[in-house]
C-alpha cells in the first residue's frame, strides 16, 4: 500500500465519507466500511502495526504523509464538542508509533460539526446536524481560531451566555436546570396601548363583517376584546389566569394569539389549539413567536423550549415548523398572514376566495380620454360596471352587479353599455387589465400546486366565472400555471427578467426594487416571491425586496426612512432559502456600518414616493 500511496491520497481527497481539511481526512470508526475498500485496506494494514489499538474514536488519515492517526473522544456521542484524550500517530513507512496523551492537558484540543465525521445512517447524525445548524445561525463556527481548543471555544460560550444542555444550546441564567422549575405562564401576557398584530392583520385582510362575532381564546389582559368591541363588534374573551370565570362562546373569529408558544405541557399546548379550533364558526387566528437570533435575552432550555429570567416559557417555532404543527393537529390548512401568523378557514371556498385575494394585484381604471356627451349623461350610472372590470377584467354575468337592471333597462345589455365606456377610454388600457387580472389567477394557481390545489367545485362562483371568461376553461388556467412554474426553476430566465427591466437596481447576483412595485413587475418574479411569501409571510414593515438569481432566494429589508432621506440606513433584513425555507434575520440598528441605500429613486416609479 505505501507504494500506491499517491492513489491512495486521492482516493482519499475525493471521498465522500468523512470531514476533509487540506491535508486530512478524519472518519468516525462507524464509517470506516463505508470508505474505498483501498482504504479500508490501507488502515486495517496500519491497525496491524500497532498493538492494542481498539480505543480509537476517529481515524485521520494523513494525505500529504504516509501516517494514520488513530484519536480517541470516549464522549464522542453524548459531549456536543467532546476532547481529544489520546491520540496515536502511526509512521507506516517506518512502523513507528507514537503515543500522545491529553488526559491532563488543560487545554485540549475538541471536535465540531461531529456530523460530518459519520455517515447519514448513525443513530445521532440528525442531533448533530441540528446543532452545527443552531450554531452557525448563530455565527459561533465563523472564526476558526476560537473552536479548536477548549479553552478558547469555552470563552466565546461565555461571551455569548451560553450554555449546553445535551445537544442543545441555551443562554444562561442563574437558575439550576436541574431544579424543579414552576413555569409563571400569566407573566407571558404583556400590556399593550393597541390592537395585537394577529387581529390587526385580519382587519386588514377584510376578514371581519359587520355583523361579524369575536372571541380571544387567552386573552391576557383583554386589550383585544375591548378595542374590538368599541369597533363595534361583538367580542369576548377567556383567559386561565385573568378572566377564568369568562363563559367559552362560539364565534365567527377565534383569536389564539401567543398561546401555543407559552404552554410547557405539550398535550396542555394542543388541547389549546383543538379547543380554540371548537369554537370557531369561521376563521381561527394562530399566532406564535417564530425563532430568531437573539443572543441578548437570557434563557435555558426546557423541554422544547427555553424559560426565560421572568419564568415564563416560550417555544420559538420555525416558521414552516409553526405551519406544519397546526396543520397536522387541525388537519385544514393554515395561511401565512405574517411572520408566526396563520389563518385556518373552516369554509374550503372562503379560503380558497382569500388565497386568490393575496395576488390580486392594484390595478386603476383607464382614464377618461374626451368625455362625450351620451357617457356624461351616464358616468354615474356607468360607474359601477367600470369598477367590475377593473376589479375582475371581465364584463359582469347575471346576478353579479346590483346595478344590473338600471343598466339594463337603459342599454339592454352589459357589452352594449360597454361600448359606451370604450368611446372615451383607450381599448389597449382595458385589454391590460384582462391581462393582468389573467396573470393574477395563473399566479393563484400556480402558487396552489404547492399545496392541495382546489378542484373547480371548490372555487367560488365569482373566481370560476373570472376563470371561464379569462382562459376558457380550469384545465387550460391550471396547464398555464404548471408550465409557469416549470419555467421559475431556471434562474438564468429570472436573471435575463430582471436585467431587463427599467424598474429597480440589477446586481452580480440579484435585483432589488421597493415592494410597492411587486403588483407591476412580470408574473414569473411575483410568483417567485410569492413561493416565499405564501408558506414563510412577508417581515412586518419590509419595504424592500430583493430577488436573488444565483440561488434560489428572496430577501426582504426594512428601511425605515426610505421616503425621507437621500441615501436612508438599512434596520433589518429577512432572507428566505427557498430550498429548504430557512430564515435568517440580520437587524443593522447598532451597527455603525449599516448599509446605505443609493440611488433610491431606480427602485421605485417617481408617482410613488
Amino acid at each position: 500500500m505505501i507504494n500506491n500511496f499517491e492513489k491512495i491520497s486521492n482516493i482519499a481527497r475525493q471521498s465522500v465519507i468523512g470531514k476533509h481539511l487540506p491535508n486530512s481526512l478524519y472518519v468516525h470508526i462507524s464509517a470506516l466500511i463505508y470508505l474505498d475498500i483501498s482504504l479500508q485496506k490501507y488502515e486495517q494494514q496500519t491497525r496491524e502495526l500497532v498493538k492494542n489499538i481498539d480505543d480509537f474514536t476517529l481515524v485521520k488519515f494523513n494525505l500529504e504523509k504516509v501516517k494514520i492517526s488513530y484519536l480517541y473522544y470516549p464522549d464522542f456521542d453524548t459531549n456536543p464538542h467532546p476532547a481529544l484524550i489520546k491520540s496515536i500517530v502511526v509512521n507506516i513507512q517506518d512502523q513507528v508509533s507514537k503515543v500522545i496523551n491529553y488526559n491532563n492537558e488543560n487545554n485540549p484540543p475538541i471536535l465540531h460539526r461531529k456530523e460530518t465525521f459519520v455517515n447519514i445512517n448513525y443513530i445521532h447524525y440528525e442531533k448533530f446536524k441540528h446543532l452545527t445548524h443552531i450554531e452557525e445561525k448563530l455565527g459561533l463556527l465563523d472564526n476558526t481560531r476560537y473552536i479548536g481548543l477548549r479553552k478558547e471555544w469555552e470563552q466565546l460560550l461565555t461571551d455569548h451566555s451560553l450554555i449546553f444542555i445535551d445537544h442543545n444550546l441555551a443562554c444562561h441564567i442563574n437558575n439550576n436546570p436541574q431544579e424543579f422549575i414552576k413555569i409563571e405562564r400569566h407573566k407571558a401576557a404583556i400590556h399593550r396601548n393597541r390592537l395585537s398584530r394577529p387581529v390587526n392583520l385580519a382587519l386588514e385582510a377584510g376578514l371581519f363583517s359587520e355583523k361579524t362575532t369575536f372571541f380571544d381564546y387567552g386573552c391576557g389582559h383583554g386589550l383585544d376584546v375591548k378595542i374590538m368591541a368599541e369597533k363595534g363588534y361583538e367580542s369576548n374573551g377567556w383567559d386561565l389566569f385573568y378572566h377564568p370565570d369568562n363563559p367559552l362562546k362560539d364565534s365567527d373569529i377565534v383569536n389564539l394569539g401567543y398561546i401555543i408558544n407559552v404552554i410547557e405541557n405539550v398535550a396542555e399546548r394542543r388541547e389549546a389549539l383543538v379547543k380554540a379550533w371548537l369554537l370557531t364558526k369561521e376563521i381561527l387566528i394562530v399566532a406564535a413567536q417564530v425563532l430568531i437570533d437573539d443572543r441578548q435575552r437570557g434563557f435555558m432550555a426546557y423541554g422544547d423550549g427555553i424559560i426565560t429570567e421572568r419564568n415564563t416559557f416560550q417555544k420559538y417555532y420555525e416558521q414552516e415548523e409553526l405551519k406544519t404543527y397546526i396543520e397536522s393537529v387541525l388537519n385544514k390548512e393554515a395561511i401565512p398572514a405574517g411572520l408566526g401568523i396563520y389563518f385556518i378557514f373552516r369554509d374550503e371556498e372562503k379560503a380558497n376566495n382569500f388565497r386568490a385575494s393575496r395576488f390580486h394585484s392594484k390595478v386603476k381604471a383607464p382614464r377618461i380620454l374626451l368625455p362625450i356627451k351620451k357617457f356624461d349623461d351616464y358616468q354615474v350610472l356607468l360607474n359601477p360596471l367600470i369598477n367590475f372590470y377593473t376589479e375582475r377584467g371581465r364584463l359582469p354575468q347575471k346576478g353579479e352587479l346590483s346595478q344590473e337592471a338600471e343598466i339594463k333597462a337603459e342599454f339592454r345589455s352589459f357589452k352594449q353599455a360597454f361600448k359606451i365606456i370604450l368611446q372615451v377610454t383607450n381599448e389597449s388600457e382595458w385589454d391590460q387589465i384582462a391581462d393582468q387580472r389573467r396573470q393574477d389567477i395563473l399566479l393563484y394557481l400556480a402558487l396552489s400546486r404547492f399545496g392541495n390545489r382546489p378542484n373547480i367545485r371548490q372555487l367560488s362562483p365569482i373566481l370560476k366565472m373570472d376563470i371561464k371568461n379569462l382562459f376558457g376553461n380550469y384545465q387550460a388556467a391550471c396547464f398555464l400555471a404548471d408550465e409557469m412554474l416549470i419555467t421559475l426553476r431556471n434562474l438564468e430566465i429570472i436573471k435575463k427578467i430582471c436585467q431587463d427591466l427599467t424598474i429597480g437596481k440589477v446586481f452580480e447576483k440579484s435585483y432589488l426594487v421597493h415592494l410597492d412595485m411587486l403588483d407591476s413587475l412580470p408574473t414569473l418574479l411575483r410568483l417567485y416571491e410569492g413561493c416565499a411569501s405564501r408558506t414563510i409571510g412577508r417581515m412586518e414593515g419590509a419595504n424592500l425586496i430583493r430577488f436573488y438569481f444565483n440561488i434560489p432566494r428572496i430577501s426582504y429589508l426594512y428601511v425605515p426612512d426610505f421616503n425621507r432621506k437621500k441615501e436612508p440606513v438599512l434596520r433589518t433584513t429577512m432572507t428566505i432559502d427557498l430550498q429548504d425555507l430557512r430564515v435568517q434575520y440580520r437587524n443593522f440598528i447598532d451597527d455603525t456600518n449599516a448599509p446605505k441605500i443609493k440611488d433610491k429613486h431606480l427602485l421605485i416609479f417617481a408617482d410613488n414616493g
